[in-house]
């Protein structure tokens, strides 16, 4: 009753329950953005909308069951975490299959250096503002994809989605203590991830 009454979308949530498809849709509206943002930095690349629409299909699946012991976000990302951590796995899976049937690469891959002379060309064909903001966000990304599953996820949301630290906690089945922790570290290590392209515009590099 106590989150019925604090939060909106638990009340959606709560008609959703009852059928009412009008309310699905204004969820999906809510959230659809937010949860594309985070799948595009937790699930594997190029799967991010996949990702999102398969959380709200769960969540849709998942009506009749709900009991609204939590705000509806935390609800929502711990749906999220379970289906990107799926996806990893079966992505993880594939790569591995390929890797045994792949034949032996010609050349060596190029250097990551190499990236950053591919910007700089590109840099005649448009704005020099647009570019250095496209790589910056680039460069975010490679970084907070390099952190571990459990440290991107507390990071995005607390940065991005501002859940407390009991409602990251929740979402992730860790006490508060833990999760201010683990926060503690990725901010760390991201810090650390990002220190050479701020001290040299050396690009990080891809996680493996």
């Amino acid at each position: 009753m106590r989150y019925q009454q604090s939060d909106p979308d638990v009340r959606l949530m709560m008609r959703v329950k009852e059928d009412d498809a009008a309310a699905f849709e204004t969820l999906v509206r809510r959230y659809q953005t937010r949860l594309v943002r985070m799948m595009q930095h937790m699930g594997p690349k190029g799967m991010a909308e996949d990702l999102a629409q398969e959380t709200f299909l769960r969540v849709y699946r998942a009506r009749h069951r709900y009991q609204p012991g939590a705000k509806f976000a935390t609800w929502l990302y711990t749906i999220a975490g379970n289906v990107a951590r799926n996806a990893n796995r079966s992505a993880g899976r594939r790569q591995e299959v390929s890797e045994i049937d792949a034949p032996l690469p010609d050349q060596p891959d190029q250097p990551a250096t190499l990236l950053a002379g591919t910007a700089a060309d590109a840099s005649g064909l448009m704005p020099a503002r647009m570019v250095e903001k496209g790589e910056r966000a680039e460069i975010v990304r490679a970084a907070i994809e390099s952190l571990g599953e459990r440290q991107r996820m507390a990071l995005m949301l607390s940065r991005f989605e501002n859940l407390s630290y009991a409602e990251i906690a929740e979402a992730m089945g860790m006490s508060a203590k833990a999760v201010k922790s683990l926060l503690s570290r990725a901010r760390v290590n991201l810090k650390e991830l990002l220190q050479p392209y701020i001290d040299a515009g050396v690009l990080p590099q891809e996680p493996k």
